[in-house]
């Protein structure tokens, strides 16, 4: 057996097979005598079927799956042995020219086409420069926080006239271009959020209502045409949504208000347990720290983000793309020519970034330990559990959760992954100079959009 590799160019190269019978007859004849031993047919004592009648039966099916062993086994051990770094796997090249017999005689050739990583150098320094934003709690973010912790603790109450923020319980009655109730038209009896209404004149015309208050409502230009919060207030689907110009006539049926939780004793238990916090001053240290907890994690975000894309500027190296398409096409049956041209540019970056990680850890021989997965599961975990419970699991519950969680393959992968990328991150981090730079929460979030 022989196999020969033909560069193309520095990214693509097609690997030639050349396999005589000497290279897959004692295989075949192995395989043949194992099926033999196991076949149950008619006519014959279980393990006594003669290995002459299986290579007539199935002989011709054995060759065939033999040869692709042999190929599989070839192909994996060569890249291995060449060290090639391929991208995707090698695909078949068809020679429509070229027919075998299958008769245990033949002579075969196979070429594939392989794709190959592209050479490139790693030059982060201390010149290479990137922005680290420390977020500054600002006061009126800090009083819109605080102010949606007491709501969420407040009660419910039923005042005579609307004021800002509040919520109508209302009817909304589908009205004809001349002002009157249209015939069989939309008729809906429905909550409107006043701190939802976008257009400032409408909501200002909603303020100050009382109990069976009517008013033309525009609904489409109060929320500025969105067609999915449209379709919900007047129960209707979006595209029926579509066909909706009119407006409505808006009929007060309640007034509904979310008083704000008193800043007591009790409340501070409620929000940070028993003694925690005592006074208001030690309430608004407490949320300033979450807020500036929450800030971090964004600012975090922000820089990784931007190592992300600054790393594939800097290092800009070529894809064998039309290779790669192939075998997109090939290994995704169901994947459409516009999916592929559509999401092609994606991928290229995601594998570019792939390269970039691999080259760093094998570089800098960086460990990815399973403790360290195993943190990140369980912090990953910790978070979501969160999200549902303010009650906190326990290291003991977390840690089966993450064991049973790393026992999905998938699940394992995913998060190594993650943490491969956060060392390659931190790697960066600690060659280039981030500047730090102070900036108001409302500043970073048009930033960071």
């Amino acid at each position: 057996m022989n196999i020969s590799q033909e560069k193309i160019d520095n990214l693509n190269a097609v690997l030639k097979i050349n396999i005589d019978p000497a290279d897959y007859q004692q295989r075949v004849d192995k395989s043949i005598k194992d099926q033999a031993k196991k076949a149950k047919l008619p006519g014959f004592r279980p393990g006594m079927v003669p290995p002459a009648h299986i290579k007539k039966m199935y002989g011709k099916s054995i060759l065939v799956d033999e040869i692709n062993n042999l190929l599989s086994d070839t192909l994996n051990n060569y890249i291995t042995e060449q060290n090639l770094e391929v991208l995707g796997q090698p695909l078949p090249k068809v020679d429509e020219a070229k027919e075998y017999n299958w008769d245990f005689n033949d002579q075969f050739e196979f070429n594939y086409e392989i794709g190959l990583a592209p050479e490139f150098n790693l030059d982060f320094t201390s010149k290479d420069k990137l922005t680290q934003y420390v977020i500054k709690v600002d006061e009126e973010t800090l009083a819109s926080r605080i102010k949606n912790i007491r709501r969420s603790y407040g009660k419910m109450t039923n005042p005579d006239v609307s004021a800002d923020d509040d919520v109508l319980y209302a009817q909304l009655t589908q009205l004809s271009p001349d002002g009157s109730v249209f015939d069989e038209g939309i008729v809906n009896t429905t909550s409107v959020r006043l701190d939802q209404v976008k257009d400032e004149a409408i909501k200002a015309s909603l303020i100050g209502l009382k109990k069976d208050d009517e008013l033309t409502f525009d609904i489409q230009k109060a929320y500025d045409n969105d067609a999915v919060k449209i379709a919900a207030i007047l129960g209707i689907d979006e595209e029926e949504r579509e066909q909706v110009k009119s407006n409505f006539k808006l009929t007060v049926k309640n007034i509904n208000r979310l008083e704000e939780g008193d800043l007591n004793q009790e409340f501070f238990d409620k929000l940070f347990g028993a003694g925690t916090v005592t006074d208001e001053a030690g309430f608004r240290a407490k949320i300033t720290e979450e807020l500036e907890g929450m800030m971090q994690q964004d600012a975090e975000r922000k820089l990784q983000n931007d190592i992300y894309n600054y790393s594939l500027e800097k290092v800009n190296f070529e894809l064998p793309d039309d290779f790669l398409k192939r075998w997109l096409k090939a290994t995704n049956e169901k994947l459409t020519e516009e999916e592929l041209q559509g999401g092609y540019a994606d991928f290229a970056k995601n594998l570019k970034w792939t390269l970039i990680e691999n080259r760093i850890i094998k570089d800098n021989k960086i460990e990815i330990k399973y403790e360290e997965v195993f943190a990140a599961a369980k912090a990953s975990l910790d978070a979501q559990f969160r999200m549902y419970s303010p009650q906190a699991l326990t290291e003991e519950q977390l840690g089966q959760y993450a064991v049973q969680y790393l026992q999905n393959k998938e699940n394992a992968n995913k998060v190594f992954e993650e943490v491969k990328a956060l060392k390659t991150i931190d790697y960066i981090k600690s060659v280039i100079t981030l500047d730090n730079k102070e900036i108001a929460y409302d500043a970073f979030k048009e930033l960071a959009q």
